[in-house]
């Protein structure tokens, strides 16, 4: 159990330091077939940080859930513009 403590207490602050995850909902272009929100999503995922995306192919969207310490929203539209398919942050 003192063991327990001690390393709750050593590795507790590290959790403080953690960034909160946030998520952002992309726009995203040219998506016309089945195929295509695989290569979107498949494009996020390769952005440091990223650590969920989930794509609506009939809304035309993705939702990505990042770590704020490691990417930002430009990243993440510049991912999937670089695969082919232009992204902007829905507001």
């Amino acid at each position: 159990m003192r063991k327990l403590l001690i390393a709750l207490l050593a590795y507790g602050p590290l959790a403080v330091l953690a960034a909160t995850p946030k998520t952002v909902t992309l726009a995203v272009q040219n998506m016309t077939c089945e195929l295509c929100p695989i290569t979107v999503k498949k494009s996020l995922e390769k952005v440091p940080g990223v650590s969920a995306v989930r794509v609506d192919f009939d809304k035309k969207t993705a939702t990505v859930t990042y770590d704020a310490d490691q990417a930002q929203p430009d990243a993440l539209t510049r991912a999937t513009t670089n695969a082919g398919y232009p992204s902007t942050v829905q507001r």
